[in-house]
Parts: structure tokens; sequence; C-alpha cells
């Protein structure tokens, strides 16, 4: 049996949804409920457990479910970074996040569109699923905006990742 905590308003959605809730133990293959308005409890084998632990935390930082599901096929994965390792005052953890988002979501969209990932910003933290390329790609945009770069050389790096990660593989 596996327990994780997830923020209340995401918790709430599982509560009030019971369909969404079916659907999450007919596709995890494992017991899935919501306890203590913020704890799912899931049961089944390990591994099943395992898979569904990343789905729930995913689910948990911001993602829709059809996102969060990607992460049941075994060459994607989930990383979420929190924003409070970096920076002490909330003032500083929205700035860096309204820079990540960008103007009307442009520059999130545009990460996301370059690197093949989904990124979402929830709370204090801004959480990543796709494949270990794409995601070394988004983390290099990511890593300049964190760091106080500018847009246009987030763009840059990430742009020259995505080249060098293709010609890697190629």
């Amino acid at each position: 049996m596996e327990q994780i905590l997830i923020p209340h308003k995401r918790s709430k959605i599982l509560l009030e949804d019971k369909k969404l809730v079916a659907d999450l133990k007919k596709r995890l293959k494992c017991g899935v409920s919501v306890e203590d308005e913020n704890q799912v409890v899931l049961d089944g084998d390990p591994f099943d457990e395992y898979t569904a632990k990343t789905v729930i935390q995913a689910f948990g930082r911001g993602f829709d479910l059809q996102k969060a599901y990607k992460l049941l096929q075994d060459e994607y994965f989930f990383k979420s970074i929190d924003l409070k390792q970096f920076f002490k005052t909330k003032d500083q953890i929205h700035r860096v996040e309204a820079r990540i988002i960008g103007r009307e979501g442009k520059t999130k969209e545009y990460i996301e569109t370059v690197s093949g990932t989904d990124v979402s910003i929830f709370g204090n933290s801004v959480s990543i699923i796709g494949t270990l390329e794409q995601m070394k790609v988004a983390e290099a945009a990511l890593q300049v905006l964190l760091d106080g770069g500018t847009h246009k050389k987030a763009y840059r790096v990430m742009e020259g990742a995505r080249r060098r990660l293709r010609g890697a593989l190629r």
C-alpha cells in the first residue's frame, strides 16, 4: 500500500468525480482512494503502485490526467522542481513563474513545442513530463530562466540542446 499527499485543490477534483476515480483504478491497475482530503492511497501490485504513484504525483502537480497517463509508458518520466529551493521569497517565486509562463503563456507553450514535453506550473513548483531527451531540452531553457537569463538566451540554449540531442541520436 502506497500513500501520497497531493494539494487539497487537486484531491478535491478526485473526491468530486467518481467516474475519474473509476477510470484511474482501471488504468493504474490498482485500488485508488482519497482519504483525509489530500491523501491518496494506492493498493495493488508493487510495480503498479509505483507507476500509479508517479501518475498521481503528476496530477497533484497540476497536469490533467490525460497528460499524466503518458507516464504509464516506459519511455516517459516526470520531474518536479521545487522553486522554494532556489528562491527565498514569494515575490521571487512569482516572478520566475511569470517568466516561465511568459506573456499570455507563450514562453511555456514555446518550451513545450520545441522540447516535446508537457510543463505545469502549480503551487511553488515547475513540473515536466517527457522522454529523457525531451526533458533535457526543456530543462536547458528552464535553467536559464531560473538563473535570471533572458528569454532569448533560454530559447537559444534550448534549441541548441535539441540540435545536439538530435545529432547524437542519429
